[in-house]
């Protein structure tokens, strides 16, 4: 099949590209950065350089596909929340355009809660075609912007923590889900895809990070959201992106994010906690 990626050489878009240039895919990987041309290319896949804000390049990266995959980069500095719709509005007027059967659409386990921004609304235009919604859970990968407060404050401080249930997800695994969904014979309408690596508390996820960096009393302590929300502004998170994370930590917290994942809950990936926290323990002394 040919593919088309967005996500540059991300944590995601990076192993799917292995993943499908492997199976025999024809693969073509969008970046905004020339310098990636070389490494896309030494992948067996073929660069395509140019941004997602622009239509026309769309359109035209898209004709001929049989299967896109659209995600939309998180700027946490943004002040307009109104551009992630605009990068939506784009895939979708592109997929029209250039005639898109298939749209793999890379979402989030509480994405249809939220109020601030409603990504998968945007694709309800394509229902006659065939769209999957892969709502992976928070990444592993989310403990590193969390280094300096485990650092200063020797504890986990957000507005969800404790003993609510988690699905956390590595990458590698949504990479994953994502090639098998791709695989699978397309079905017409609006299709929703959980994705999660393993099932924990947030006290069970300390724990495990804090014994790999030597804290192995480690806390994930919850906090009022307002609380939550004027301590990310303050370490340069806009007030708009701040107030849409603590919205999503709120949904996680109250139980809402839980209910329709169990309702959905998908086989766990292969890759658990632990497996991540020694490489964590790594870079944590290192950086």
């Amino acid at each position: 099949m040919k593919i088309v990626l967005t996500g540059s050489l991300g944590n995601i878009s990076k192993p799917l590209t292995e993943i499908l240039v492997k199976e025999g895919h024809q693969v073509t990987l969008i970046s905004t950065n020339p310098a990636k041309r070389t490494q896309i290319q030494a992948m067996g896949a073929q660069p395509a350089i140019g941004s997602i804000r622009d239509l026309s390049f769309l359109v035209k990266t898209f004709t001929g596909a049989d299967v896109v995959y659209c995600m939309n980069p998180l700027d946490f500095t943004s002040r307009n929340l109104n551009e992630w719709d605009q990068h939506m509005d784009n895939y979708v007027h592109a997929i029209r355009e250039a005639g898109i059967k298939r749209t793999i659409v890379l979402t989030g386990w509480i994405a249809h809660l939220l109020n601030s921004i409603q990504p998968e609304k945007k694709f309800e235009p394509l229902k006659e075609r065939s769209v999957t919604f892969m709502r992976p859970g928070p990444f592993y990968s989310n403990f590193y912007h969390l280094k300096e407060m485990i650092r200063h404050q020797g504890m986990i401080i957000s507005n969800y923590g404790g003993e609510d249930m988690v699905a956390f997800v590595a990458p590698e695994d949504i990479a994953a889900a994502i090639a098998e969904e791709i695989n699978t014979p397309a079905v017409t309408g609006l299709k929703v895809k959980y994705v999660a690596s393993e099932e924990l508390t947030c006290a069970q996820a300390a724990q495990i990070i804090g014994e790999a960096i030597g804290i192995p009393g480690l806390q994930w302590i919850v906090l009022p959201g307002e609380q939550v929300k004027q301590a990310l502004e303050a370490h340069g998170i806009s007030p708009e992106v701040a107030g849409l994370l603590v919205e999503m930590q709120e949904n996680m917290h109250n139980g809402k994010a839980q209910k329709d994942y169990y309702l959905n809950r998908p086989v766990l990936g292969k890759r658990k906690l632990r497996d991540f926290a020694g490489e964590y323990a790594a870079w944590y002394f290192q950086n």
